[in-house]
Order: C-alpha cells, then structure tokens, then sequence
C-alpha cells in the first residue's frame, strides 16, 4: 500500500496562500461594480455642481459663456422680488409641512401600534398616497379645492351656501393648499418610518410604565419619542428634501398663482433656464439653494455620525 502524501504547507492544492489570489479577484470585481456608481457621482453630481457654480459666476444668458462677472448674478437675484417671495414661500411651507407631517405621522404610527384589527390594511391605506407622483397628488387637490366644482360647491349644495373654501385662488392662503396636498401624500412615510422605530422599543418599558402607574401619555411624552431620535432624523431629512424639490405640485395646482403667490425655489430656477433663458441667474439660485440645504443637513449628519462612534466606543 502506498502512503498517503499530504500536499505541503504553502502548496498550490492546500494552505492559506491559495485563498489570497481569491479575496484579490473578489476585491477587483467589488470595484468593477462599483465604478459606473463612482463615475456617475463623480461627473454627474460633482461635475455638475462645480460647472453650475462657474456659470453662476458669468454673465450667462440663453447659452454658458466663459467671462467673468463675479457675484454679479447673486446681486441680481436677491434684488429680485420674484425670487425673495419664492423664499419665503418656502420657509412658510417647509415649516408647516414638516410639523404636520411629523405630527400626523406620529399619531398614525402610536394608533398602528395598538395591534388594531387589520393592521396591515390601515398601513396600506396610509402609505399608498406617498406611491403616488405630485403631479397627481396636485390634480386631485385641484380639482377638490376648485371653487366652481370642489368642497366649496358641495357645501353650499348642502345648504350651507356661505362657507368659503377658495384657498386656491387666494393669494394670501394658496400657498396652505399645496401644504395639505403635499402632506397627505407624505405624512404616511413618516408613519411607517416611527412605526418601525416603536416596534423597536422593549416591550418591558411597557411592563415597568404599567407597574409605576405612569400614564401612557406621559410614557409617550417623556420616554418613547426621545427615543425614536434615530427615525425622527431620517423622517426630518427625507421631508426637507421634498421642500427643497417642491416643484410638481405647485405647477398641478397653481402654476405659481394666483399671479406668483405660490411661487417656491424650484419653480423659479425652472423658469429662468428654460422659460426666459437666464442660465447665469438660474445657475445662481441653484447655488444659493445648494448652500441653504448643506447648511441644514451638514450638521444633522454630523451629529448622528457622532452619536454612532459614541456608541461604538
């Protein structure tokens, strides 16, 4: 009978050295993967944004030139009255539409919670106006506020002919319609988004609040939502993108009227570019908008980066 040889330490056929040349293939193809990704953040985010800050600071009109104007551009927008008022547009809104959205989703998610009867449909119901665009959010809402044809006429078909709800053609309230459009269609994201926060908390936090007495209002108040830190920042953030991107809405509802009552940000740097050809001022607005969004969401990252390595130690 012959032995059996045992490949040698380091061999071809056997050792760790084998696996090496393996993890290096495995790595090599990681990064394959990854490479269209790179390059797309790369020119098409990072490119993007350093040729609109160039733009921004020529004398550019319906085609980019390469002369140097300075702020010039800068001047001329906030001298603009148009782009003042889409300014505060959008802080009035963001601000009743990320309360609202917060308020509302959180009611919803602590009503989810209770285990009612068909739980699963309720979220449903709830979620399902955040898979529809804005562009059809906005129709819907049209037509529903429209004076002639909406909530109004049926009111006053039900006697009570001297309720006013023409919010959408006043120039002093429009502006609250696209609020209670847009936050019905997103307030059930932050519900699902709190919700997986609430099902994360220990069920004896529970046990222990019953035992004391503590009522769960106060539960609530004092202990639960402190604690859903985490899902809270990542609702705040996916809200604040969609101030920051309000566009569709306003321009299914409104058109930016009555007049340009409702006139926000996006709507203002679309206009310039394609409407009255001022690449240059609308270069500059997308800056200024650029700025004001890392502004706000820089030190929120930075906070819960924080809080991770915190942890972590």
């Amino acid at each position: 009978m012959h032995a059996l040889k045992l490949p040698a330490a380091g061999s071809r056929t056997g050792g760790t050295p084998r696996h090496k040349p393996l993890k290096r293939r495995f790595s090599i193809a990681a990064w394959l993967a990854l490479l269209p990704m790179v390059l797309t953040v790369v020119f098409a985010y990072v490119g993007t944004m350093f040729w609109t800050a160039r733009v921004s600071l020529s004398n550019s009109r319906t085609f980019p030139s390469d002369d140097f104007a300075g702020f010039t551009q800068y001047v001329r927008l906030f001298n603009n009255d148009r782009w003042l008022l889409s300014l505060q547009n959008i802080v009035i809104y963001g601000a009743c539409f990320i309360v609202a959205c917060m308020v509302i989703g959180l009611l919803l998610a602590i009503f989810i919670d209770q285990r009612v009867v068909a739980e699963g449909a309720l979220r449903t119901v709830f979620l399902y106006p955040y898979a529809m665009s804005f562009v059809a959010t906005g129709l819907v809402w049209q037509w529903i506020l429209n004076p002639q044809l909406g909530a109004q006429a049926v009111l006053h078909r039900l006697g009570f002919e001297h309720a006013r709800f023409d919010w959408i053609i006043d120039q002093d309230w429009v502006i609250y319609t696209i609020v209670i459009a847009t936050v019905w269609q997103a307030s059930g994201l932050v519900m699902a988004l709190l919700l997986a926060g609430l099902r994360g908390i220990d069920e004896e936090l529970w046990k222990a609040a019953r035992i004391d007495g503590i009522p769960r209002w106060r539960v609530y108040a004092s202990i639960v939502v402190p604690m859903l830190g985490p899902s809270t920042s990542t609702a705040f953030v996916l809200l604040f993108v969609m101030v920051v991107k309000l566009y569709d809405a306003v321009v299914a509802m409104t058109q930016g009227g009555p007049g340009t009552a409702s006139e926000v940000p996006a709507k203002f740097i679309m206009d310039y570019l394609f409407g009255r050809a001022n690449i240059g001022l609308a270069s500059a607005a997308s800056i200024v908008l650029l700025a004001t969004v890392l502004a706000i969401l820089a030190p929120i990252f930075y906070a819960r980066s924080r809080a991770a390595l915190r942890k972590e130690v």
